[in-house]
């Protein structure tokens, strides 16, 4: 048996074990390898996203579709909805109190609650916790449907793929995600009255009357745009990410994986952006 090969140690001896195998000439093609898959990914999410947009008001109208998405994304998602908020509701006005209770500014934790959750918790944490739960199914589906030919055998009769198991669940999402953030928002506000009223024991009329004072409709329209950002952004992400599968069943873990972080990412970078654009400075 030949001996293995002894490793330079120390730094200088790999610095220039490296330099005498000129490894550093790879690098450069490296950079270039990994700019190609960048620039062949973008082509794809935006060929993708036009065709999308382009067949979802073109006929055939195949309305089960639309209403079957609606209800997978909305109304099974409705108990991680409700659970969310109550839990939100109660520690955000828990947590509130007993800091605002330092400076005799307690009566402020109602209105304060509201404006959170109407314009920042309310789309953003709705958006997370059904990017969780839809995406990656979306991926999933899909991405089975890719592995498994079935989508091929959809295009070899002429159905329009895209058409047909993507503008449906863009389309549900952006249109049902606002419901689920305005549910999610009551619920939250009904845990907030519940402990800071019934538990800590504060006014109820200054509770109400706070929340008047400091929400107003634009706030509310602001998360409500930004929840269909993040509608049309996470089930988008899970169709992509399915429909481009390659590689089994491990192919189809790796998208669904893929589908719920990429999601998350990009509506906490989206929900900076639009919150900026949509912030009145004074």
């Amino acid at each position: 048996m030949s001996p293995e090969p002894v490793k330079p140690r120390g730094f200088i001896a790999r610095f220039f074990s490296y330099l005498l195998h000129r490894e550093y000439l790879q690098f450069p093609e490296r950079v270039g390898a990994k700019g190609l898959i960048w620039t062949q990914a973008l082509g794809r999410i935006g060929l993708l996203l036009i065709e999308s947009l382009r067949v979802m008001f073109l006929p055939p109208f195949r309305w089960r579709l639309y209403t079957k998405q609606l209800e997978f994304i909305g109304n099974r998602s409705l108990t991680v909805i409700l659970l969310t908020g109550f839990a939100v509701g109660a520690i955000l006005t828990l947590q509130l109190t007993a800091t605002l209770t330092q400076f005799s500014s307690e009566n402020m934790v109602g209105g304060i609650v509201a404006l959170v959750m109407a314009k920042e918790l309310g789309p953003l944490l709705g958006g997370l916790m059904i990017n969780g739960r839809v995406a990656s199914a979306i991926a999933a589906e899909i991405g089975a449907m890719r592995v498994s030919e079935q989508i091929d055998a959809l295009e070899a009769m002429s159905v329009d793929s895209v058409q047909y198991l993507i503008s449906p669940r863009l389309f549900a999402g952006a249109l049902i995600l606002p419901f689920m953030t305005l549910i999610l928002n009551m619920v939250a506000m009904l845990a907030s009255y519940m402990v800071a009223v019934h538990l800590l024991g504060l006014d109820a009329g200054m509770f109400f009357s706070k929340i008047s004072d400091l929400v107003q409709m634009e706030d509310l329209f602001e998360g409500l745009a930004k929840s269909v950002a993040f509608g049309f952004i996470l089930t988008f992400v899970g169709c992509y990410k399915g429909f481009f599968t390659r590689g089994g069943a491990q192919g189809v873990g790796l998208a669904t994986t893929q589908a719920v972080v990429v999601g998350s990412v990009l509506i906490m970078l989206s929900d900076y952006f639009i919150g900026s654009f949509m912030l009145d400075w004074p």
